[in-house]
């Protein structure tokens, strides 16, 4: 089953157009690198994909929604089978662990108080940071805090997780440390699709290549 799927799509920032002929599809629990130079459309195909940039041209269907027609109301609900991990993290500095995981379930309609923190608990083990619940962002390690990105990425069990540079601000050590989680997220069903421009990463976790370069992607399946 595709998870994602691009046909003779074309992705645009603004106006202006990125890559053109865009076509591959991603299998459920695939993980798949998105590589290519700086300004060579990575970050803008990945924004299309989770509807930060609107989808033009061509079919583009990712979890089940086709982007191409997609409401704006109904934007929530796609974010909601798709996590997403960025390269600066993006926890909110003011609160604490807990609190920023709660911050996105009670964005996303949950409101049992007992199934959030049980939900909490649940991916903070899966990501090795139970014991970190209650400190705050800045206390945490870089590794720490793209591994809390992560847990916050699982939070609402997403069929694929987006990730962009997830690795582009850390030391070689906590690379592979975050490398493995994803690896072991992968092997568990979800569909990982992540942009670096790390090639030493790529040979020591070979995996599928799909390439943005010269305005056009090829995919090395």
């Amino acid at each position: 089953m595709n998870t994602i799927s691009l046909k003779n799509a074309s992705i645009y920032q603004h106006e202006r157009c990125i890559l053109k002929n865009v076509n591959f599809e991603i299998e459920e629990g695939e993980f798949v690198y998105l590589i290519g130079k700086t300004g060579s459309g990575k970050s803008s195909l990945l924004k299309t994909l989770y509807a930060d940039l609107p989808a033009k041209e061509g079919d583009i269907m990712i979890a089940g929604y086709d982007l191409r027609k997609i409401r704006r109301r109904d934007i929530p609900m796609l974010r909601r089978k798709i996590g997403i991990v960025f390269q600066d993290f993006q926890l909110l500095y003011d609160r604490s662990v807990e609190d920023n995981l709660s911050f996105v379930l009670d964005a996303t309609g949950w409101n049992d108080k007992t199934k959030i923190s049980k939900r909490i608990d649940e991916v903070l083990q899966q990501v090795g940071l139970l014991h970190k619940r209650k400190v705050m962002p800045h206390q945490l390690s870089g590794g720490e805090q793209q591994r809390i990105a992560v847990a916050r990425a699982l939070l609402n069990d997403p069929n694929v997780i987006l990730a962009d540079e997830p690795t582009g601000n850390l030391d070689p050590e906590t690379t592979n440390d975050v490398m493995d989680l994803l690896r072991e997220i992968s092997t568990k069903g979800k569909t990982i699709l992540m942009a670096t421009h790390n090639y030493n990463l790529i040979l020591k976790y070979p995996s599928r290549i799909i390439k943005c370069e010269d305005g056009m992607v090829r995919d090395s399946k």
